[in-house]
């Protein structure tokens, strides 16, 4: 993806308790200082999770992106490593995305398990987008270039970036796809330098793809299905604007999809730049995959209280995601959080049973913290929480389902947040009203709310910039009854 002030951000979570009040995320990813934007899809080496991603030392007066690195057994915890490709090292400019993989059969030449890593860069002649290789044989920590001429020059276009690598086991070769404007290109090369195009997969009416995706998976039911996605902008048909994807089949050369239309995994203001990954410690890689994305929105990318502290950067919080049979010949993706996030619960709060008609402020209060409760009712206008929640009650992020509306929703309007054009208020997608419940699995954080709604096919990730004070949980309902059962709240 092409980033103009990229930079590369590293969270360490679990600081400790800050000097002064901080709208630093307490266990989110974000940049220890300065920029990050792009996340690059982690591997897992030696017992770690290796994590790159964009960052901007001169940020906010100077330019460039380079990549930097963070280490993980958890996904939870993090230890920055620094900057493992510079930027303006050669006559090529700085990197922006691309992926790194582990050269087990040493295919290049490097050693076997070198790290290689493919990163679009503008060129020297005249600033195309073309692909470079890098290489790493000491774990990832630091990186060479290969040449200052690209592996994979560019054909003609304007739009040629982010190249995404795969290992083909049954072909014994490596696939790429890449991001050409409204198209997805493959590639197949054997050594990881000499790169041949086999086809291209053409989407329609999502504006220009980036960070592209391809991944296998094995469903609930038992089938195989592969899985392309990509960052896009489905805003002219009111769709989101984070991560596309289409199930189908993969020939090792062409992709065909089950449908024309994509999904989306998620559908808030505020996950793009997305990356899926594989769980580094079992053997079996089809069962389930991870997820990251940057928790920003290229329309609104610099507005944020955070810049006060010295940095402007972070990710979305780790999540599972498995391929489910949906009917009718479609398979779609479940999101849930990771387990591993447990473990930073400090205390908690529950109630087994809220009746309320109007509304109900709960004597607990948080900034963050996950919330889970199950929501139902007979006849009801809207439902939902106010979540930091001011004490006069005018300020909050809504979470609910308007049942008028047959839609789930998160709304900022009445908090603090990025978007200064008041366009991208409140989030939506779709709901069943006719079963009459709902399971919300929210978390908070100091700027930021991730709700997963029943199991896990509707997700929000959304920026907020709430009150330092602003840590009231209200209930509510219009036009009827609603029952909250098992309101748990964990306090992280």
């Amino acid at each position: 993806m092409i980033c103009f002030t990229g930079v590369i951000g590293l969270i360490i979570i679990g600081l400790g308790v800050h000097q002064k009040p901080s709208y630093r995320a307490n266990y989110h990813f974000t940049t220890p200082d300065k920029w990050k934007n792009d996340p690059q899809r982690p591997i897992y080496l030696d017992g770690k999770y290796h994590y790159y991603y964009l960052y901007n030392r001169d940020y906010p007066k100077g330019n460039g992106t380079e990549w930097r690195h963070a280490t993980s057994t958890d996904l939870v915890y993090w230890k920055d490593e620094g900057v493992a490709i510079p930027k303006y090292t050669n006559s090529n400019g700085d990197p922006w995305s691309g992926s790194v993989v582990v050269d087990d059969a040493n295919t290049a030449g490097f050693g076997q398990g070198a790290l290689v890593a493919i990163v679009t860069q503008p060129s020297a002649g005249g600033g195309k987008q073309e692909q470079y290789l890098w290489y790493s044989t000491d774990k990832g920590t630091t990186f060479k270039s290969y040449s200052n001429l690209p592996i994979l020059p560019n054909p003609g276009q304007a739009d040629f970036r982010d190249p995404k690598i795969i290992r083909d086991h049954e072909a014994n070769k490596w696939v790429m796809t890449m991001a050409e404007g409204t198209k997805i290109g493959f590639y197949e090369s054997f050594d990881l330098k000499e790169w041949h195009y086999t086809s291209g997969f053409f989407t329609e009416d999502i504006g220009l793809v980036e960070c592209p995706d391809l991944y296998r998976m094995r469903a609930d039911d038992g089938a195989y299905k592969w899985v392309l996605g990509a960052s896009a902008n489905g805003k002219s048909l009111g769709e989101p604007n984070t991560y596309a994807y289409w199930t189908g089949n993969f020939d090792g050369k062409e992709f065909f999809p089950d449908h024309n239309k994509p999904q989306w995994l998620d559908y808030g203001f505020d996950w793009y730049g997305g990356v899926t990954f594989e769980e580094g410690r079992g053997s079996d890689t089809t069962n389930h995959r991870y997820a990251l994305a940057w928790m920003n929105n290229w329309d609104y990318p610099h507005n944020t209280p955070t810049l006060r502290e010295g940095f402007n950067g972070q990710d979305s919080m780790v999540r599972q995601i498995k391929l489910k049979q949906a009917g009718d010949h479609t398979y779609r993706l479940v999101s849930q959080p990771i387990e591993a996030l447990n473990q930073l619960t400090n205390s908690t709060d529950s109630f087994k049973k809220i009746q309320v008609n109007g509304s109900t402020t709960l004597n607990i209060t948080g900034d963050t913290y996950q919330l889970d409760t199950d929501i139902s009712w007979s006849e009801i206008k809207n439902v939902g929480l106010r979540l930091r929640e001011s004490k006069d009650h005018n300020r909050h992020v809504d979470v609910g389902v308007f049942i008028e509306g047959q839609y789930s929703y998160v709304n900022r309007a009445s908090t603090g947040q990025p978007d200064k054009s008041g366009k991208y208020l409140e989030s939506r997608a779709p709901f069943d009203i006719s079963k009459k419940n709902v399971h919300l699995k929210i978390f908070v954080d100091k700027t930021s709310i991730e709700v997963f709604m029943d199991d896990g096919s509707i997700v929000y990730s959304n920026v907020i910039f709430p009150g330092l004070k602003d840590k009231g949980i209200t209930l509510f309902s219009e036009g009827g009854t609603a029952i909250f059962n098992n309101v748990v709240i964990k306090h992280f």
